[in-house]
């Protein structure tokens, strides 16, 4: 172990993983919405991760932009990529609510059937990108990794002491704290985030109440899907790739971010995912770069042995404001 290397480099390697685990942090907000209302690990939620950073690679394609175009065009492109990814990935997460999901609810199926639908979904989504898609269409769909256009050079923007912070990690901390900040002012302030938290916490009276179950379960995986199309922007922004089973790894470490963080918990798994993101950017300084995706996996493994409720662990529908 080279604890030089993180002494040292102390300041870099925590930036870095805030920047990481700014990504973690909205993926895993579709986790915890999900299990919060449904109690069910939504294994596709990678795959609709996945979807968004393909998404992101076909506008960029269709826009022909590049990091030489002009200030506004780039802008242009970046929001049109957004927009893109939300629809794409949010649509992408209904559909899998409603042709997976909503027919196991309604013949009352156990939690078991759930779980194993949902990694059928998962596996079934990246055949279509990895596979179907690339025998109908060709390139750029298929097996290989993709490279996506640069289009935000990574530039220093400040520096405290030897610790340099650039403007793509300044974009990927800000855009989840945002992000964070108002989805939970919308679960916890509008009328529609009341009916998600009565949902959350007793279905059967929230039905009584006049609370309509079916449309907040489609809210819920919406505004899942819609975090996981702002985190493919920003993963694309910060690694440049996409990949038809890019959000296995990705998807497996927000989960740890989510049950680290006390799943369910909104603001538990904006900090379970910076907290895995530096935790994850610390190991990769003691031990060899191929060990650093073995330490989501440690982490889990301890949280659920320690602490399986996580840090924070309150319920959506006992959230406070």
């Amino acid at each position: 172990m080279n604890f030089d290397n993180l002494i040292n480099g102390l300041g870099e390697h925590t930036v870095n993983g805030l920047a990481v685990g700014a990504i973690y942090a909205l993926v895993a907000l579709g986790y915890t919405l999900v299990y919060g209302v449904l109690r069910l690990i939504n294994f596709a939620h990678s795959e609709v991760f996945m979807v968004g950073t393909w998404t992101v690679l076909g506008v960029y394609t269709f826009l022909g932009a590049t990091g030489r175009a002009s200030i506004p065009v780039i802008l242009l492109s970046l929001a049109l990529a957004l927009v893109a990814a939300i629809l794409a990935s949010a649509g992408t997460a209904l559909v899998v609510e409603r042709v997976a999901y909503r027919p196991l609810r309604k013949k009352n199926a156990p939690s078991l059937i759930f779980l194993i639908t949902a990694i059928g979904c998962s596996l079934t989504l990246m055949e279509i990108f990895g596979f179907v898609l690339a025998k109908i269409f060709g390139a750029p769909f298929g097996r290989a990794l993709q490279s996506i256009p640069t289009l935000v050079r990574e530039v220093e923007i400040f520096r405290i002491g030897n610790t340099s912070v650039s403007n793509i990690q300044i974009i990927l901390v800000m855009a989840a704290l945002l992000m964070m900040f108002a989805l939970d002012r919308f679960v916890n302030h509008s009328r529609l985030g009341r009916g998600v938290r009565a949902v959350a916490q007793d279905p059967d009276t929230a039905a009584l109440m006049g609370v309509n179950k079916d449309r907040v379960i489609m809210l819920v995986f919406l505004l899942g899907g819609a975090m996981a199309g702002v985190a493919a922007l920003l993963h694309t922004m910060k690694f440049s790739i996409t990949q038809f089973d890019i959000g296995f790894l990705v998807g497996i470490k927000a989960f740890t971010a989510a049950v680290l963080g006390g799943i369910g918990n909104l603001r538990g798994a904006l900090l379970g995912g910076l907290l895995l993101g530096v935790v994850e950017v610390y190991s990769q300084s003691l031990w060899p770069s191929n060990w650093k995706d073995v330490t989501a996996f440690v982490v889990l493994v301890l949280v659920l042995m320690f602490r399986p409720t996580g840090i924070l662990g309150e319920s959506l529908g006992r959230a406070r404001a």
